[in-house]
């Protein structure tokens, strides 16, 4: 559906006034859900490949953000449901994390993880143990 956008885009002339709004419009809607590295032109839109939507699923930037050691791994914590996005307990590998969601990936409160991280950095409170 993107690359139908841009076609119908680029077939219109370039200094007309519909298309720069709706490429800028195109561009930042893209550039947000993390598609692209940066805001540029219909060519770089015109690029984006399955292998972009992959890179955006929550397993694969659990595995990039180092919080598992492969991606099925990711998965596996995914499904138990010790990731949350936001305040989001998500359960679904698939989900497409958006460029300003990713820095609120976490594990969950009652995650047994969690827990194992804050005992090694001496960092657990009096009233998490008793959980």
């Amino acid at each position: 559906m993107i690359k139908k956008i841009v076609a119908k885009l680029k077939s219109l002339e370039k200094n007309d006034e519909y298309r720069i709004k709706k490429t800028q419009e195109l561009l930042d809607k893209i550039y947000e859900t993390g598609l692209i590295t940066k805001k540029g032109s219909l060519i770089d839109i015109d690029k984006i490949g399955i292998s972009c939507f992959c890179r955006r699923r929550l397993a694969f930037l659990l595995f990039k953000n180092k919080y598992c050691e492969t991606i099925k791994e990711g998965i596996t914590f995914i499904e138990q449901g010790q990731v949350r996005v936001g305040t989001q307990v998500i359960t679904e590998p698939a989900f497409l994390v958006t460029r300003s969601l990713e820095d609120h990936i976490t594990w969950t409160n009652q995650s047994k993880i969690r827990r194992k991280i804050n005992e090694y950095n001496n960092q657990v409170d009096d009233y998490d143990m008793l959980n």
